[in-house]
């Protein structure tokens, strides 16, 4: 059952005790492909290093509206520069993550808004997906996206929104990333959008080391986990374990890109 975890942050420091036994143990439970994502300007060298290093990982890069503290007006044009050096590299697939954060609410409204709109430009300018970030704010994001029409589209990370907002971001072009938080038992809203939702449209994550799947409760959470995750969801929705993770890899490679 080969899986691709299509969003997590292996290169944070509650792996570095373990990061190899980690991908060790991933290949072994046939998780074959792993998506690492920049979060602000001074991880990206650490990512970029981890895809270059290790065969299963590949890089996304950009700035999380979570550390909109750490951002500066220079990084929007270093992450261009960035994206400009590595246009072409196989292991670079995605701009992210990248986003709407408004459950935070000391966070800039304003400027979250126009950092996200920069980076939906430098999506479009390199032709690459985007991984995003949306906590209580899926209506302007909706609105966003429909003024910033991308060539490829992307992910809804961690997605726990309506069905009827499901089905906006799906007419858009875009895969909802589900994980850890629609295997637990009080996730009733997740459950019934999980069975409605059509299968090209989904694709299956980690966010290793948050988010853990309710078989791993109060553990850090991994890409090894992934398989749990999968079997949890599948029984969720009533298909086979299989059935789920084929559609999310088929996904998942022809968003990226990749051979499946």
């Amino acid at each position: 059952m080969p899986l691709i975890d299509t969003h997590t942050h292996l290169d944070f420091e509650d792996f570095a005790d373990d990061r190899d036994a980690v991908l060790t143990r991933c290949a072994a439970a046939g998780v074959e492909r792993i998506v690492v994502l920049g979060v602000h300007r001074a991880n990206w060298e650490r990512v970029w290093q981890l895809a270059l290093d290790k065969p299963a990982i590949h890089a996304a890069l950009g700035l999380h509206p979570v550390f909109l503290r750490d951002h500066q007006n220079e990084h929007i044009a270093q992450l261009r520069d960035w994206l400009l050096r590595l246009h072409g590299e196989q292991k670079l697939c995605a701009i992210g993550e990248i986003g709407l954060d408004y459950y935070v609410e000391e966070l800039d409204r304003e400027r979250q808004q126009h950092l996200l709109e920069a980076q939906l430009e430098l999506a479009n300018e390199f032709a690459l997906p985007v991984l995003l970030h949306v906590r209580r704010a899926h209506a302007p994001m909706i609105a966003t996206l429909k003024r910033h029409r991308l060539k490829r589209a992307g992910i809804v990370h961690a997605f726990s929104g309506s069905l009827e907002e499901a089905l906006e971001y799906i007419r858009l072009g875009y895969k909802l990333g589900l994980g850890g938080a629609g295997t637990w038992p009080q996730a009733h809203r997740m459950h019934r959008v999980l069975r409605q939702l059509p299968l090209e449209s989904i694709v299956l994550e980690t966010d290793a080391p948050d988010i853990a799947p309710h078989s791993h409760a109060g553990q850090r959470n991994s890409p090894e986990f992934l398989p749990d995750i999968c079997r949890e969801l599948a029984q969720r929705r009533g298909i086979s374990p299989e059935e789920l993770a084929a559609a999310s890899h088929h996904n998942s490679c022809e968003l990226f890109r990749w051979a499946s």
